[in-house]
């Protein structure tokens, strides 16, 4: 049974290139031949008007099948993003429709690898697209910050390895083989999420101690650790918590992929899949996804250096935004007011509010879509980071949601960042698909009051739903939701490492915050697949009272709650309210509780 502890010892100075980086970036597709593509047309533009469209920036590269040297600029990428998990370098790679053969593209941390095809099939590796753990002597639990989309893969030996802790989606993937989730050696890992891919052979997570997969078609599933979940997987091992840990929902409730990139001949778009209700399976695996094309005239295309005030000018000219690789300073909000606005990121750009400003907030209007991008947390105290609707938002978007996947929220590790609640989501039937919100546990401006942050996910909208939420290390409650008749499929926590004493948790006469916390007034709430763990290393004696506080109401429903003490660094005495036997000592094995009530 593998125990996780997250080494704060871990390397993290990249290895030396052996030739430079830009060299390797001019063997591709250099900037400057990527297509021009036309202004956004306007009647009677404004002398100060913003162009739509434009070049990609040197960081997203771009392949076709006739590119010479493409392993090389690959193993260059790599070689600099490997071990770069607090670096500035981002990276988009992305491959035009065609069949590319004998590559293996290992992918480091802020890289993005995508085809740019409308269908996964268009684009085809006979080749590996890979993650492994070699950096970190074979754990995986610190393989966080990229993705693989839209690709179909040949894998040389028969099985693709994707060997991913946190904030890594696996999305739009056909692998015409098995998918191994495991690195080399069967070391420590701590994944995962996988959306919209079809695996022919068997999904082997071996050590992987958590993973969702959601509309999906596996050939088979091996193995479970603590917290398997599916939702509208064809294929996914029938449900059997918690011997073998396996929950599975035949669909999934609610479901919009996420809007991609893609060629259509020589122009750029963005395709916005529609929304499935009670989906299941894959949105390609009929011929071609449902929904709707943005050209790229239509998106103001964003590079590093820009400020605020200039993406709020282009978004109240009626722009969409599209970030390509970097790191972006913003003194103000982000401010998305606009129904149906797009913001997607190329190769996770991040944002960086400046003097505890708000980095983005979306107005309480329909069919908002966020993707692709993180947020880091600046040195002065930011109250949110990422506020979707307005407090007291109350409009209706059950036909229109507003979504949120692959936005991740990072508060220390790459240097002291503060923020007292982290994601806010105050309007109705919000899709949070897939985030990783997180209290750094090592790296760069890390402590208790150094990088504090009292509050993951605050929940105050109706009827939102999340799918693949992954919470962790916060000072006070991780999830924190008000709103009614919400439902979680899929949580991941662990508690805060670094609290110095039981003192410093206290919760009134309750021992501890719970990780997920409905609020006394909810009176309909429904979640599945819940999974806490403790690892209190710097007082070990430190004891939660649970994991999980909920309501005593017959609306309010969870199914399959977890939590684990990892390596007896602390202890629960109970899953979920009082009910749920203590974790026990250093055994490492969880406290399961099937059915709340």
């Amino acid at each position: 049974m593998p125990t996780p502890p997250t080494g704060d010892s871990a390397p993290r100075t990249p290895r030396p290139s052996r030739r430079s980086v830009l060299t390797a970036m001019a063997a591709a597709v250099p900037a400057a031949s990527l297509p021009a593509l036309p202004t956004r047309a306007s009647a009677a533009p404004a002398a100060a008007a913003l162009p739509g469209g434009g070049d990609l920036g040197p960081n997203v590269l771009v392949f076709d099948p006739a590119t010479p040297d493409i392993q090389g600029t690959l193993d260059e990428i790599f070689q600099r993003q490997e071990s770069a998990q607090f670096g500035e370098g981002r990276f988009a790679l992305l491959f035009k429709p065609g069949t590319y053969r004998g590559l293996n593209a290992q992918i480091g941390f802020y890289t993005s690898i995508a085809g740019l095809g409308l269908s996964p099939g268009d684009t085809t590796f006979h080749g590996d697209v890979t993650v492994d753990a070699g950096w970190f002597h074979g754990n995986a639990t610190q393989n966080f910050w990229r993705s693989a989309e839209n690709l179909t893969l040949h894998p040389v030996n028969g099985t693709n390895r994707w060997a991913v802790a946190q904030a890594a989606p696996f999305r739009r993937m056909h692998v015409k083989g098995g998918l191994n989730l495991a690195p080399d050696g069967y070391g420590w890992a701590s994944g995962g999420y996988i959306a919209d891919s079809r695996i022919d052979g068997t999904v082997g997570p071996y050590s992987q101690q958590q993973w969702y997969t959601r509309d999906s078609s596996v050939g088979g599933w091996h193995n479970a650790v603590w917290n398997m979940v599916f939702s509208g997987v064809e294929g996914a091992p029938a449900q059997s918590f918690p011997d073998p840990p396996y929950t599975t929902l035949d669909t999934t409730p609610v479901s919009r992929e996420k809007p991609f990139l893609y060629l259509d001949g020589a122009d750029y778009k963005v395709f916005l899949p529609e929304e499935r209700v009670n989906a299941r399976g894959t949105t390609w695996g009929s011929g071609a996804p449902r929904g709707e094309s943005l050209p790229l005239d239509r998106f103001y295309v964003a590079k590093p250096g820009v400020d605020a005030a200039t993406l709020n000018a282009a978004l109240t000219q009626g722009l969409n935004l599209l970030f390509t690789p970097g790191i972006y300073h913003v003194d103000r909000p982000v401010e998305l007011r606009r129904a149906n606005t797009v913001v997607l990121g190329l190769g996770y750009p991040t944002l960086v509010p400046d003097n505890g400003a708000t980095a983005m907030k979306v107005a309480d209007v329909d069919g908002v879509r966020l993707a692709g991008f993180l947020i880091d947390a600046g040195p002065v105290n930011s109250v949110t980071l990422l506020e979707v609707g307005p407090e007291g938002a109350s409009a209706d978007h059950a036909a229109n949601p507003i979504t949120v996947q692959d936005v991740f929220i990072r508060i220390g590790g790459a240097g002291p960042g503060r923020a007292t609640t982290s994601m806010v989501i105050n309007s109705n039937h919000t899709l949070i698909d897939h985030t990783w919100v997180w209290r750094a546990d090592h790296g760069d401006g890390v402590g208790w009051e150094t990088n504090r942050a009292d509050y993951g996910v605050r929940v105050n909208g109706d009827d939102v739903l999340a799918t693949g939420l992954f919470v962790e290390h916060f000072n006070k409650y991780d999830v924190e939701w008000r709103g009614e008749r919400g439902r979680t499929v899929f949580f991941q926590n662990e508690k805060a490492y670094d609290a110095p004493n039981q003192a410093a948790i206290q919760n009134g006469d309750t021992k501890g915050y719970a990780a997920y916390k409905i609020a006394d007034g909810v009176t309909t709430h429904e979640g599945w697949g819940l999974g806490s763990y403790c690892y209190y290393n710097v007082d070990t004696t430190i004891r939660q009272d649970h994991g999980f506080q909920a309501p005593g109401k017959p609306g309010v429903r969870l199914h399959h709650l977890l939590v684990v003490s990892l390596g007896g660094k602390g202890q629960y005495e109970h899953v979920i309210n009082g009910l749920g036997a203590p974790t026990s000592g250093t055994s490492t094995v969880p406290s399961t509780v099937v059915s709340y009530p």
